[in-house]
């Protein structure tokens, strides 16, 4: 910290200020994968605190690319995602370097423009991403009408937020059932879901329990031997932990947020 770029000054007002010491108005930063993809993120500062990219999700664009690439080495090539509130595009461009086909949601014009960016700077300006301004309730409740399914969901949602109307988002009231709409879009054979939380209140543990009741409710089972038949023989690991940066300097993990995973396995 005394080696800090810039200071971000919290307001009891709301919102915030920054204070910069050596931190350029915008720059660009890369990420190699383990795969050797270089993903490119175009970053600069915002008045509430962001900059464009948050870096421990780098282990979920690991794990989601590994289960892409596992699942397409086992036959299946057409592998269909799906990411809300997907933000400036650190999933949705991991995903499309495995070879998948992405949705990309967000309700911000200003983000998605931001998420092309991106993708263009990671070299997959021609890739098969699908970017759609809109809002991610009303995205999920046409696509469900529609009878379109998809093979792996990326769920980022905030904390508290307002729709193109005024509607109101608290995610301790909104996220289950929105998940449970979620889950209807989940193909035959689905890969995996992936739901992040960087509020206090739900902790790892409640992912866990959140992901588990909705998929079981959707006739998928964790537990072996006791699948249902019309699953055509799918059941799902289910785990949560929080996720967070390495501390070079003690070797310990900084905490910045939380992730459930539940992944189907034949």
């Amino acid at each position: 910290w005394k080696q800090k770029n810039a200071h971000y000054h919290r307001s009891k007002k709301g919102g915030g200020e920054w204070e910069f010491l050596s931190l350029p108005e915008e720059w660009q930063i890369g990420y190699t994968l383990s795969s050797g993809a270089v993903l490119s993120f175009h970053l600069k500062p915002f008045s509430f605190k962001h900059t464009g990219l948050f870096p421990e999700q780098a282990v979920n664009w690991e794990e989601m690319i590994r289960l892409i690439l596992d699942a397409r080495k086992n036959g299946k090539k057409d592998i269909r995602v799906l990411n809300l509130f997907a933000y400036t595009g650190g999933a949705t461009i991991a995903c499309a370097s495995a070879g998948a086909r992405v949705t990309h949601v967000d309700a911000s014009k200003g983000m998605v423009s931001w998420a092309k960016e991106n993708a263009v700077l990671s070299g997959l300006k021609d890739a098969p991403i699908r970017w759609l301004v809109d809002d991610c309730a009303k995205f999920v409740a046409r696509e469900i009408r529609r009878g379109n399914h998809y093979d792996a969901i990326l769920l980022d949602p905030p904390s508290y937020g307002r729709g193109p109307k005024g509607e109101i988002w608290k995610i301790e009231e909104s996220l289950h059932p929105f998940l449970r709409s979620v889950s209807q879009l989940l193909s035959d054979e689905p890969l995996f879901v992936f739901l992040n939380s960087y509020t206090t209140g739900l902790a790892p543990g409640v992912l866990t329990y959140l992901l588990s009741s909705v998929l079981r409710e959707r006739g998928f089972s964790a537990e072996p031997g006791k699948v249902p038949s019309h699953n055509r023989g799918r059941r799902f690991v289910v785990g949560s932990d929080e996720i967070g940066l390495p501390v070079e300097g003690s070797g310990l993990i900084l905490p910045c947020g939380a992730c459930g995973r539940a992944v189907f396995v034949p």
